[in-house]
């Protein structure tokens, strides 16, 4: 049984000690919830939840678009994307994110300085176009014929 695809799945990536189980975990499954609400009951097209050490340990599953929540001392994936990831957002030097998803490779990052500056960049993230951008490319295989992906995104302070 198919349980994700490659060219629609989108990993949700956190750490696996303690403090990022407690803390991120549970911006992940938010972000999750948003992320299969957008994907309108498509199959495959939503998010899954995994570790940093599963993402590391599957690397058939580094094909599938990915956002790690924490920042790179909580997430390793956070860490290996730390510095090739364009910074878009940096508030007060505690909230950011990073992100590519206009090549092959769809990743961004959300992290804060604390939990809640990495609540922050999740709901930044969500509400501030980010993740709308990030679906419009993860998915653009399979978009309906005539739709447009949208432009890469442009650093927002």
């Amino acid at each position: 049984m198919k349980l994700i695809d490659t060219d629609e799945t989108v990993l949700v990536v956190t750490g696996i000690e303690v403090p990022a189980e407690m803390n991120d975990r549970p911006l992940a499954y938010r972000l999750k919830d948003e992320i299969d609400r957008r994907g309108g009951g498509k199959p495959f097209r939503g998010a899954v939840v995994v570790s940093d050490a599963w993402f590391a340990q599957n690397r058939i599953f580094h094909l599938c678009a990915a956002v790690a929540i924490g920042g790179p001392g909580v997430n390793a994936l956070a860490g290996a994307l730390a510095g090739s990831l364009p910074t878009l957002v940096k508030r007060d030097e505690r909230v950011f994110i990073q992100g590519r998803w206009d090549g092959e490779e769809k990743r961004a990052s959300l992290w804060g300085m604390d939990r809640v500056a990495t609540a922050e960049a999740v709901r930044a993230f969500v509400e501030e176009g980010f993740c709308e951008d990030f679906l419009r490319q993860a998915w653009r295989s399979g978009a309906a014929p005539g739709t447009v992906a949208a432009d890469p995104p442009h650093p927002r302070s």
